[in-house]
């Protein structure tokens, strides 16, 4: 199986956060983690959010981003460009989506499009989950 990680999951690797086990599980079974490039920032923005809002020590995060800038040299990352743009018109025209959120779709939605093994989407907004499912993806968490 595939994995598709938006930035909503992706963090639920490096914090303990609801549905963080069966995340990791799911992870742990996946033969490929697969991202959008725009997860990088947004989950270093997150890290750092977190870092202020909790009062985390800065070596705490910088183990954290640490763990992540070594994941994320597995991660099968698709790049935002002109062939994605044309799955991002699509996606945002019908569904209402943020910027990111419309990219992490798209980006997923042209992954399936060349794979033919399992692929699930792993996100942990409710706008996001509601137009990946209404695209045909299987989501986690499911419904």
């Amino acid at each position: 199986m595939i994995l598709y990680l938006d930035t909503s999951a992706l963090v639920k690797r490096y914090f303990r956060e609801p549905h963080s086990d069966e995340l990791l599980s799911r992870w742990r079974s996946a033969t490929q983690i697969v991202t959008s490039f725009v997860a990088y920032a947004e989950t270093m923005a997150s890290m750092y959010l977190k870092k202020r809002e909790a009062d985390l020590s800065e070596t705490f995060i910088q183990k954290i981003a640490s763990s992540f800038q070594r994941d994320w040299e597995s991660f099968i990352r698709i790049e935002v460009n002109q062939e994605l743009n044309g799955h991002i018109d699509r996606v945002i025209q019908i569904h209402p989506l943020r910027g990111f959120d419309a990219i992490h779709l798209a980006s997923a939605l042209a992954i399936q499009e060349r794979i033919s093994e399992g692929f699930l989407f792993a996100c942990f907004d409710e706008r996001l989950t509601r137009a990946a499912r209404r695209e045909g993806l299987e989501t986690f968490p499911p419904e």
